[in-house]
């Protein structure tokens, strides 16, 4: 007697049973067989139903991350609080920045896009501008070239190299440096994410060989983050480990911990930006009991 044994099944839904069919076709019973053939045809439909589906699934999750990558390209903000990162203002445009800050202090500059990939700024401002007592202006303006030589993608960061000459805060004559130094020579790394809005992440080091009267002009490191809260509201902390700001005991210079600071940002208007910084949270200065309060205003248009 003819005997075959074989079963074919898709998950849990079985497409044929080979003994099945042969036993009917020898024992003539031709309705089994019919019905068994009327089985398998409605369980391959539904199996290719279930594979109809399961394409359409993985289509859509295979577009669905490159889109999302392709989108995650955002323009970076050009700094955080203090410290650069690897954003640049676009080609054509200019930046106008006004920084208010402890002491009457203030602090203007501006910037221009010469290219899609190069910007230029200079800055100047000085203490006790505001307020009734004698101005202390600082020495010279500041000067900030940024050129941004790797463009952001879906698996690399933005890579830029740039110098900035100013510093924050006073410039005390007998040291010939700024309360915090400038950044100097630095090169920077900016990545975008998405995570419930547009999330960057920026790291950097740098080189100050100008500000180095006080025998301190050691290399040193940056980190930072921008975090959208809504289309209006952003938040930036950075950490500036300040390795060349460590080894005074002057007052207000920095004692060895580092620089963090923190910043709420709103756009008030389009291309009108109004900041509220908190600066030196880890109270990194000598004789200084808290930390500062700030404001900074920025505005973007085109030429």
């Amino acid at each position: 007697m003819f005997a075959c044994k074989y079963r074919i099944t898709f998950g849990q839904c079985q497409i044929f049973d080979v003994d099945f069919m042969w036993k009917n076709i020898l024992t003539g019973n031709m309705f089994a067989f019919i019905s068994g053939s009327m089985y398998i045809h409605e369980n391959m439909r539904v199996i290719m139903k279930k594979l109809h589906i399961f394409s359409v699934i993985m289509i859509i999750l295979a577009q669905i991350p490159v889109k999302s990558q392709e989108q995650s390209v955002y323009p970076q903000p050009i700094t955080l609080v203090t410290v650069p990162t690897a954003g640049i203002i676009p080609r054509g445009a200019y930046l106008a920045e006004f920084r208010l800050f402890s002491g009457g202090g203030v602090l203007a500059g501006i910037s221009a896009g010469i290219s899609q990939r190069f910007m230029f700024g200079v800055s100047y401002g000085g203490a006790r501008i505001i307020g009734d007592q004698i101005i202390q202006w600082h020495k010279q303006p500041g000067v900030e070239v940024k050129y941004r030589f790797i463009e952001e993608s879906t698996k690399l960061p933005a890579l830029l190299l740039g110098f900035n000459s100013q510093g924050q805060g006073a410039y005390i004559d007998t040291l010939k440096r700024y309360d915090t130094k400038a950044i100097g020579f630095y090169l920077v790394a900016s990545k975008n994410y998405r995570f419930l809005g547009n999330m960057g992440v920026h790291a950097g080091i740098n080189y100050n060989p100008m500000e180095n009267e006080d025998g301190d002009d050691d290399p040193s490191f940056f980190v930072g983050l921008d975090k959208d809260l809504n289309p209006e509201i952003s938040f930036v902390v950075e950490y500036n480990a300040a390795f060349n700001d460590n080894e005074t005991n002057v007052r207000r210079l920095g004692k060895g911990l580092g620089y963090l600071n923190a910043g709420i940002r709103w756009t008030m208007v389009q291309r009108f930006h109004l900041e509220v910084d908190f600066n030196n949270i880890l109270l990194n200065r000598n004789k200084i009991d808290h930390f500062n309060r700030e404001l900074k205003f920025t505005f973007v248009e085109f030429f």
